[in-house]
């Protein structure tokens, strides 16, 4: 009995995942928005960590922090490479 809870727990997961694959790839086809919407949108989904277990808040949090460093350190980054090419590197 209990095999068959696990199967049907799996059966949901997989469906959940199906949907949201399906739902990200009809946003993306979407050919009305802008190739800067798309980005935009896919950036914002990865910084808040859409793709994170939302039931798991740790994971979450931890997932939105590590990004957000990272990001926080590509930009820096970007900013220092400017500044060093603008002075004639």
């Amino acid at each position: 009995m209990k095999r068959s809870s696990l199967d049907a727990m799996t059966d949901d997961r997989n469906k959940v995942e199906s949907r949201r694959i399906l739902e990200r790839m009809s946003r993306e086809s979407d050919p009305g928005q802008s190739l800067a919407a798309r980005g935009a949108g896919r950036l914002r989904d990865h910084l808040s960590a859409a793709d994170a277990d939302q039931d798991d808040r740790i994971e979450v949090i931890g997932t939105r922090i590590g990004r957000g460093v990272a990001f926080a350190a590509m930009g820096a980054c970007v900013v220092w490479l400017v500044v060093y090419l603008a002075r004639g590197g």
